[in-house]
């Protein structure tokens, strides 16, 4: 019987823990780890030399195409659906400039996008996330603070944003972030901190040299920064941010300065043209500034839009027209238990009226729908007789709703 040895260290079965057989050869355990190791770094060799290279605009979606994509899942908001479009259309253009010899170099264009709770903000930023070829992460500023209190560092952006590409540097280099819930690190007082300002104004000054485009130190695997960690170095030069605030109650700021220009008859008929019910749509910088943004974070978020209030026409077609629509979902999950659901026309005129009453938006259609159909989603998994199908009426929707929490907790606000 031939004598089994490695192909590669010539070493015997006797002198090695394994031997893996192949066709025509053996390799063992040690040199199965060195090949191993070997493939790891050429491929990450390989993969830092393409991502060096030019970057590819083949196949990328045009500003209409990512539109088109977000109007399958997000109703209305076209305004703020052309800015993100833009935005991140000119970002592929960034990455994908080349080099040459006429000086100009396009600037990043960093977003922020302003509107009450449930218009939509974060839903954008999700949907989006779908159709985008560059790393994308979504991150809440709410858990930020100023270096060295509890809580976390912004740092832990990039961190996350690392995590998402899979720790490739370049790649994430090249990203997009969201940063929901801006305007929670406003600040506190009208006028500069003189002490700390932990979860306001310092986490706004700590975001500066990342917005801007700078060189920083990121824990790899996130948490607290410690003197003897190891750090990885990125980038945020192309890195686009995107933020999305409600800032409630900047309606306010936005009256006073537009009735600080009303004087003469002519300002007082140009007062009866403004639209009272949706003062966001004149919203400035200025208006930021005074919410409590320092003005250098508003300077770095050059590109301002807004999202529409929801009425009862939107709130109604978001019920029922998305591709994930909650109408949608609820037919989905009974049907996966043999049962076809259907919901009266005058159920959902209810469910909207309830939403408005709520002041919710479109998470308030999502309370109310998971209340109607608790008590359905309960029985009739094991009901004995499983029923071929179920139909909603309005009788059964205000009897579920009006002995639910939702409306009592309504009724005592």
């Amino acid at each position: 019987m031939a004598k089994r040895v490695c192909s590669f260290c010539g070493r015997s079965d006797k002198e090695v823990a394994l031997l893996i057989s192949g066709m025509s050869g053996f390799i063992c355990n040690e040199c199965a780890k060195a090949a191993y190791q070997i493939v790891t770094e050429t491929i990450r060799e390989k993969s830092a030399k393409s991502a060096d290279t030019d970057f590819s605009m083949d196949g990328l979606p045009t500003p209409k195409d990512i539109k088109e994509y977000l109007d399958q899942y997000v109703i209305g908001q076209d305004d703020a659906k052309r800015y993100l479009a833009v935005s991140v259309y000119n970002h592929y253009k960034r990455l994908g400039q080349q080099k040459d010899d006429d000086g100009v170099e396009i600037e990043k264009s960093n977003i922020i996008m302003v509107g009450s709770t449930g218009t939509g903000k974060t839903l954008l930023a999700r949907t989006i996330a779908r159709l985008l070829k560059v790393p994308f992460t979504i991150v809440d500023a709410t858990v930020f603070t100023e270096a060295g209190y509890v809580g976390e560092d912004v740092e832990s952006i990039l961190s996350r944003l690392l995590q998402v590409a899979d720790y490739d540097v370049k790649a994430a280099e090249r990203g997009i972030v969201f940063i929901d819930e801006i305007d929670k690190i406003a600040r506190k007082s009208d006028n500069p901190s003189i002490t700390r300002d932990v979860s306001g104004e310092g986490v706004q000054q700590g975001l500066l040299k990342l917005l801007e485009g700078s060189i920083v130190n990121v824990p790899p695997k996130g948490g607290r920064k410690h003197p003897d960690q190891d750090y990885t170095q990125v980038d945020t030069r192309n890195i686009l941010f995107i933020c999305g605030g409600a800032f409630d109650g900047i309606e306010r700021k936005i009256a006073q300065r537009m009735n600080a220009r009303v004087v003469g008859f002519e300002s007082v008929q140009e007062v009866r043209k403004i639209d009272k019910n949706n003062l966001m749509k004149y919203i400035l910088p200025q208006d930021l500034k005074s919410f409590g943004l320092i003005p250098e974070i508003i300077g770095r978020l050059p590109v301002l839009t807004y999202l529409n209030p929801l009425d009862r026409d939107a709130l109604k077609r978001i019920l029922t027209e998305p591709k994930n629509s909650l109408v949608k979902q609820q037919i989905k999950l009974f049907a996966m238990d043999g049962i076809e659901l259907e919901f009266a026309p005058e159920v959902l005129d209810y469910i909207v009226d309830k939403a408005v009453e709520y002041k919710l938006g479109a998470r308030g259609l999502r309370s109310i729908m998971e209340t109607l159909m608790m008590q359905l989603q309960y029985e009739a998994p094991s009901a004995k007789r499983k029923k071929k199908k179920l139909v909603i009426t309005k009788e059964y929707a205000q009897s579920q709703l009006e002995n639910s929490y939702l409306q009592e907790a309504a009724e005592g606000a």
